[in-house]
């Protein structure tokens, strides 16, 4: 499988991102490990997490990566993985957060839960729209320059504050954001399309984007109401059970039936074909869904199927 380079870096990511909100929520330890191992034996190297995740559980997240911190260090294959984690968000003990005190501290409590000491690709996970952006990127200059980050990224942040990020990152010889983890998928264009799409060309960003399943609904499991209590997420895509999102479903369903693949590995295929997509992120519970990320690198989707896809989901 051809790995993807992580624009202005010496990163190589395979092109598919595992999504580590799972880890010490729906999944526990041994299940994460069983699924860590899985995903890196079929070829991929690129592990999304959060210092926060999954504090909705336990008010202040950090299962996610001490999990990761502990099959890495079981694995003893921390320098074959690019690992992804993230600053800023809130949790049941503290709001949205980037100021330096707040950086500072979190990235050793990150780096200490994950038994590294670096992180590759370092997030501003939210912005707090407060702290002045000079702040907040003088706190990773100074990460950076110890070696406990390698590069840093911005996922939701406002276009403005990012242009103003590159601004004075260029002023004061700060790090630059490399990546941008914007919410992008065939239910979610706009935002992305008509706000960010332009500064990801103008700043040469690599692009990962989240909930690129639409929160499941993409894999066609949700068709109607009764189908929302088949999972813990199901009340997260009641607002997708319209007109356009039934259609992209039925076009979801041709072109798998097509290529005798999911609707999800379609989804994900769309997302791929996208030169401005890098790596979308994916979670995974089990083996089977697994498969369906496996194979999505590998469907190369005609133009008529990008075009249709695009129609219906616009």
């Amino acid at each position: 499988m051809e790995k993807r380079k992580i624009k202005n870096t010496d990163l190589s990511v395979a092109p598919v991102n595992f999504g580590g909100n799972v880890f010490g929520w729906t999944l526990d330890e041994k299940q994460s490990f069983e699924i860590l191992d899985q995903f890196t034996d079929g070829g991929f190297n690129f592990i999304d997490t959060a210092d926060t995740y999954s504090w909705w559980v336990n008010g202040k997240g950090g299962q996610s990566e001490e999990i990761i911190g502990k099959w890495m260090k079981k694995r003893n294959n921390r320098n074959e993985l690019v690992i992804a984690t993230k600053v800023g968000s809130e949790t049941k003990e503290h709001g949205f957060d980037i100021s330096k005190k707040h950086i500072l501290k979190s990235v050793d409590e990150s780096l200490s839960r994950l038994n590294t000491d670096h992180i590759d690709l370092y997030y501003t996970h939210f912005d707090d729209n407060k702290t002045p952006v000079e702040e907040t990127l003088e706190a990773y200059a100074e990460i950076v320059k110890t070696g406990k980050v390698r590069y840093i990224a911005a996922s939701n942040v406002s276009p403005e504050r990012l242009k103003e990020s590159f601004e004075i990152a260029e002023k004061n010889n700060f790090p630059k954001y490399v990546a941008l983890q914007p919410h992008y998928n065939l239910l979610e264009r706009e935002k992305f399309e008509t706000q960010y799409a332009d500064l990801v060309r103008e700043y040469d960003l690599s692009v990962f984007t989240y909930w690129s399943l639409a929160a499941g609904f993409l894999t066609g499991k949700y068709r109607n109401e009764d189908d929302l209590n088949k999972s813990a997420r199901g009340e997260g895509v009641r607002k997708y059970l319209d007109e356009k999102g039934l259609n992209v479903l039925k076009v979801l369903d041709e072109i798998s039936a097509k290529y005798e693949t999911t609707q999800a590995s379609v989804a994900l295929a769309w997302l791929l074909a996208n030169p401005l997509v890098t790596a979308p992120i994916v979670s995974t519970t089990n083996k089977s869904q697994l498969k369906t990320l496996f194979a999505a690198p590998e469907l190369q989707l005609s133009s008529d199927d990008i075009k249709l896809l695009n129609k219906v989901s616009e």
